[in-house]
């Protein structure tokens, strides 16, 4: 009796600790930079804070965003994040901060659909998430070109289980003309590993921590400046590497990363970069 007794309570633990691990991996939480797949649960809401910078071979922009994200269902998000601009560059490099938030100072709007889930195992899984956001830009000159609205699509698979996870994808950003001039276009792909050491498994309250080896490729064109493009054949081509950290603890999370470039083949003119950091916290209702 003492021995069955003991077997559901273990039993109930092993529960209770797949439906935490699992119930933080679709809310949303992943790596840093790259592009990933959980999604909200049903109801689910999750708070934002993030501070980010990025620097130049002569310049540094500092910026605080706020993002809302909300689950319709188990499968499908909205978000929507807004920024505080302290220090804005005046040669801004076309990128993107991340899956959820834009580099620069846009206001942007964006659905997560997971189209595609197949679990097996104890607690992995793979599945396929697409994304697809407009935005509205605070500035109205970036690069000493006008800035106009733009739309953003992505798609991202990958897979996680208890300790090991990964990620691939890619997406295109595009934005619309003003007074007849247009930011170039931004496809990009992005690619992450991660690892959930064994001293972390846990139950709660014990704290969880996981590491990622992310990178990103991006690929902007050129300009439209007085109704003619620049550099219209050519591309300049930019791949960054870096680590990033997810730290969990209940309803908290905190993430904070670098990135640096080790490819910049940049058309004429173009900025190069020296790294990216941002840190995020966040807050699960």
């Amino acid at each position: 009796m003492i021995c069955r007794i003991f077997l559901n309570i273990r039993y109930v633990k092993l529960i209770l600790l797949l439906a935490i691990s699992g119930s933080v991996m679709a809310q949303g939480h992943g790596p840093l930079y790259g592009l990933q797949t959980p999604t909200l649960a049903k109801g689910g809401v999750d708070l934002n804070v993030a501070g980010m910078s990025l620097g130049t071979e002569t310049e540094t922009s500092y910026m605080l965003r706020y993002l809302f994200s909300y689950g319709i269902t188990e499968d499908l998000q909205v978000n929507l994040t807004t920024p505080t601009m302290i220090e804005r560059l005046g040669e801004t490099p076309r990128t993107r901060g991340n899956s959820n938030m834009p580099a620069n100072g846009d206001i942007e709007a964006s659905l997560w659909y997971r189209f595609f889930s197949n679990a097996f195992g104890v607690g992995k899984r793979f599945e396929s998430t697409a994304v697809v956001g407009v935005s509205a830009p605070t500035d109205n000159v970036r690069g000493q070109v006008n800035v106009g609205n733009a739309i953003h699509a992505a798609i991202s698979t990958g897979y996680a289980s208890r300790t090991w996870y990964a990620w691939i994808g890619g997406g295109y950003q595009y934005y619309f003309e003003r007074d007849d001039e247009r930011l170039g276009d931004l496809p990009y792909a992005s690619a992450v590993v991660g690892y959930r050491p064994n001293i972390f498994m846990g139950d709660y309250p014990k704290p969880d921590w996981r590491i990622f080896i992310e990178s990103l490729a991006e690929f902007p064109g050129g300009n439209k400046i007085d109704g003619q493009l620049d550099f219209s054949d050519t591309r300049s081509t930019k791949v960054l590497v870096g680590p990033s950290f997810l730290g969990l603890y209940g309803a908290w999370g905190i993430s904070f990363g670098a990135m640096v470039p080790v490819v910049q083949d940049l058309t004429p003119g173009s900025v190069k970069e020296r790294y990216r950091i941002a840190v995020n916290l966040s807050y699960w209702l």
